[in-house]
């Protein structure tokens, strides 16, 4: 048999929104802090531009705050930054995703592990 390793998603929701924010968005939002443009961010993510924006825009609607700043054009084209809530929500959530992830593998050693190997 293979080594298993487990995995998991992670999002969060409201009682009428499903995925307002969750590991797609997390990694979207760590994109452009080290890109500096949307474009770039969803050309690395290997995901449309219009999906990254349909995505941010769901996240800010639900969320009721700006997670990022958009400016347009100029000679070297337009930048996107993350606002002081976006970067407070890259922060927060690769905390909470750590913690998660730390207690899936102490699960995985304790009940799965034993059996897969």
């Amino acid at each position: 048999m293979k080594k298993l390793k487990a995995k998991f998603k992670l999002w969060l929701s409201t009682r009428d929104i499903e995925g307002v924010f969750g590991d797609g968005k997390w990694r979207l939002l760590k994109a452009i802090e080290s890109t500096g443009s949307l474009t770039q961010a969803s050309e690395s993510l290997r995901i449309s531009y219009r999906k990254a924006w349909g995505d941010l825009k769901k996240a800010q609607e639900a969320l009721n705050e700006s997670l990022v700043e958009k400016h347009r054009g100029g000679t070297r084209g337009g930048q996107s930054a993350l606002t002081k809530q976006g970067k407070k929500w890259l922060k927060a959530y690769t905390g909470f995703h750590s913690d998660i992830e730390k207690a899936v593998e102490k699960a995985y050693e304790k009940h799965i592990r034993k059996i897969a190997e």
